[in-house]
């Protein structure tokens, strides 16, 4: 049985990630790339305590977009902003901190 280094918990009853969600500052804003295409930027989540591959795999298909990781960003494709929020909230993070430009 593994257990976690930072709470001494078993892997299976671990709440770090948890507490790490609720108290980061999320911001998300949208960005005119190239051509006029829009993308959504999601900024300020920390690479260390957020598993970034699978929320970025879980944002994707929520909004049925493309997106990728650049420099600890998640970047979707098109305009999600209105959307974005309550799953956002539903993957763990507190509403409150998640600001929207």
């Amino acid at each position: 049985m593994e257990v976690c280094k930072v709470c001494g918990l078993p892997k299976e009853l671990c709440v770090c990630e948890s507490i790490a969600k609720s108290a980061q500052k999320v911001i998300v804003r949208a960005e005119s790339r190239r051509w006029g295409k829009m993308t959504t930027v999601i900024d300020g989540l920390d690479p260390k305590q957020v598993n970034m591959p699978e929320l970025t795999s879980k944002l994707k298909s929520k909004m049925a977009c493309g997106g990728t990781i650049k420099d600890n960003v998640i970047e979707l494709q098109g305009d999600h902003r209105k959307q974005i929020v309550p799953v956002l909230v539903k993957a763990g993070f507190e509403e409150g901190q998640i600001e929207v430009r």
